[in-house]
């Protein structure tokens, strides 16, 4: 009956950190890090969250990531503006994160993205985040539909086709 006590106690400790990985992995998970830090890379996160790389890449040092944005993108919405995410979790806690994925948000941000990722990679895109320290200041408040827009911003507006026999003539 020791035996079987002791392989039950032995079981129960190794699965622990399985279990405590997968939901609440620490700072110094090194792989889900990596994961997330490619995540955020190939969903495109840096493009808007980080001022500048969509004009040079991957050339922009880490440490000037995620910081968010003051241009905005306007809409039928209003304008919605890209946040600092480094500060943003820094202040949400593993499950605040997930339920703030829930929530969703304005355009232009592609919420069923991460909504569709798996638990373990929204993990990671937290880890990796949370890894990079806060740092910057809070991105600008949404603007509503009809209100002045303060700083420079991109509109995202569908426009009805061109008329291409127009555009044959023309030329």
């Amino acid at each position: 009956m020791k035996h079987l006590y002791l392989i039950s106690t032995l079981m129960l400790h190794s699965a622990l950190p399985m279990i405590a990985s997968a939901d609440d992995a620490g700072p110094r998970d090194s792989a889900a890090i990596e994961r997330g830090r490619y995540l955020v890379g190939i969903g495109g996160c840096n493009d808007c969250h980080s001022s500048g790389y969509a004009e040079i890449g991957e050339v922009m040092p880490e440490s000037e990531r995620l910081l968010g944005s003051g241009v905005g993108f306007a809409g039928p919405w209003g304008v919605s503006y890209p946040a600092n995410l480094r500060l943003s979790l820094a202040q949400l806690e593993p499950e605040q994160w997930r339920q703030r994925i829930r929530a969703g948000g304005l355009p232009p941000m592609t919420w069923p993205s991460l909504q569709m990722m798996t638990p373990r990679d929204q993990q990671a895109v937290y880890l990796y985040i949370r890894s990079l320290g806060a740092a910057g200041h809070e991105a600008p408040s949404p603007v509503a539909p009809g209100q002045p827009i303060p700083t420079p911003y991109i509109l995202l507006e569908p426009l009805p086709p061109n008329d291409a026999s127009a555009m044959a003539t023309a030329q």
